[in-house]
C-alpha cells in the first residue's frame, strides 16, 4: 500500500509504504505526482519511507517499474533533485549500495525515526 505524505514542503513528494505495493498502486499513487511535476517542469524531490510491514513490490509493480522507469527517471534525469530513503529494511539498503548509483540526482538513505531530517534534506 502507498499513501502519500501530506506533511511535507512544496517541493517534496513524499510517500509511505506499506506490505506489497501492486501495479495499480504503482502505477496510479507513484507515478501520478511525478508525471504532474513533469509536465510542469518541477525539480522533483522525494522522500520514500517504508513501514517495518513493506515487503517490495509485487510482479505487476515491477513490471511497471521497468516500463517506466526510463520515461520518468532516465527520460527526465535533469528535473531529479534529491531522492531520500527512510527505512529499517537491510534488502533495501543493500539495494540502494548496489544500484543507487543509476539513481538521478542525489539519493540518501536514513533510520526511520530520521524522517524529519530526510525531509529537510529533500527539500533542501
Amino acid at each position: 500500500m502507498i499513501e502519500q505524505l501530506t506533511d511535507v514542503p512544496a517541493n517534496v513528494i513524499g510517500f509511505r509504504a506499506s506490505g506489497t505495493i501492486t501495479r495499480d498502486e504503482y502505477h496510479d499513487q507513484l507515478l501520478a505526482p511525478f508525471r504532474a511535476a513533469i509536465e510542469k517542469g518541477e525539480p522533483i524531490n522525494m522522500v520514500f519511507a517504508t513501514d517495518p510491514s513493506f515487503s517490495g513490490l509485487d510482479l505487476g509493480a515491477l513490471w511497471e517499474d521497468v516500463k517506466t522507469g526510463g520515461s520518468v527517471g532516465v527520460k527526465h534525469r535533469g528535473l531529479w533533485r534529491r531522492t531520500a530513503i527512510v527505512t529499517d529494511k537491510d534488502w533495501l539498503r543493500h539495494a540502494v549500495s548496489a544500484f543507487g548509483w543509476l539513481s538521478p540526482g542525489e539519493l540518501r538513505v536514513y533510520e526511520p525515526d530520521q524522517l524529519d531530517q530526510a525531509v529537510a534534506w529533500a527539500a533542501g
